[in-house]
């Protein structure tokens, strides 16, 4: 049984955790699975945005540490290094793939988000949430450190004293207060959760997608960069952009008072 869907339609990929009896927690082939996806989405000219949602009660309740090797819970006996080594060519290259893929992702977190879980969605370009969704900083409760970028995203998101609360007492957070920390772009009924999310990814695959990898490009590299190198980066996508086929398409729609008609090219 393939514990990961990826089906693609009008220029959206949906790629779907479908482990509900296990709170589609991610194994490592489900892991490699996930980034393998990812990869092709981008590299496809004709996806122009990627959905993750889950199955079930549970968007994804993190890493499955039943497995041997699967994350930072692994008890069994190691070398120094070992622990190290995992979490980077793990959890880490997960929301890596997230952060990097070339075309918008959208999150849709259709119930419990919890310690990677958490990390998965917030690497997202956009959240959406689901009334009954929950996001839990789950490692204090193992006495763990954050791992999967936690620390990356979280105070890039909502300052660093928002997220130690979060970290430092693992409390559940409702998807409302989600929504009034700034980690979710909206909350909506159960029920609505998946047109939701097909309505957003059917707007951003009709829209220029070149234009919108450049964008979210900037943005993440924003946060990391001054102004000077923000600047110069920015003029500099400006220039590549201005080549690409929807670049010039919108140009003339604007002269020619039109609505552009965007080819993903």
């Amino acid at each position: 049984m393939d514990t990961v869907r990826y089906v693609t339609a009008e220029r959206v990929a949906h790629l779907t955790l479908d482990r509900p009896d296990a709170l589609n927690a991610i194994t490592p082939d489900q892991r490699e699975q996930i980034i393998r996806h990812l990869a092709e989405a981008s590299a496809d000219p004709e996806t122009g945005a990627v959905v993750i949602t889950g199955t079930g009660r549970g968007f994804c309740a993190g890493a499955d540490l039943r497995g041997s090797g699967s994350g930072s819970g692994d008890t069994a006996e190691r070398v120094p290094g070992d622990v190290a080594r995992t979490i980077r060519l793990g959890a880490q290259r997960l929301v890596a793939a997230v952060l990097d893929c070339e075309k918008p992702v959208i999150a849709a977190v259709n119930g419990t988000a919890a310690g990677l879980g958490v990390h998965l969605a917030l690497a997202c370009d956009l959240v959406l949430a689901a009334e009954s969704a929950r996001f839990i900083e789950v490692f204090v409760r193992r006495g763990l450190v954050p791992d999967g970028g936690g620390a990356y995203l979280l105070p890039r998101l909502i300052g660093p004293h928002r997220a130690k609360e979060l970290m430092f007492f693992g409390d559940a957070l409702s998807a409302p207060e989600a929504e009034r920390l700034g980690l979710v772009n909206r909350v909506v009924p159960d029920a609505d959760l998946p047109k939701t999310a097909r309505d957003w990814a059917a707007r951003l695959a009709a829209g220029p997608t070149r234009a919108l990898a450049l964008t979210k490009q900037l943005v993440n590299a924003s946060l990391d960069t001054d102004r000077a190198s923000a600047f110069a980066a920015e003029a500099a996508a400006q220039e590549i952009n201005m080549t690409t086929r929807d670049a010039q398409e919108g140009v003339r729609a604007f002269v020619e008072r039109r609505t552009p008609d965007f080819r993903g090219r």
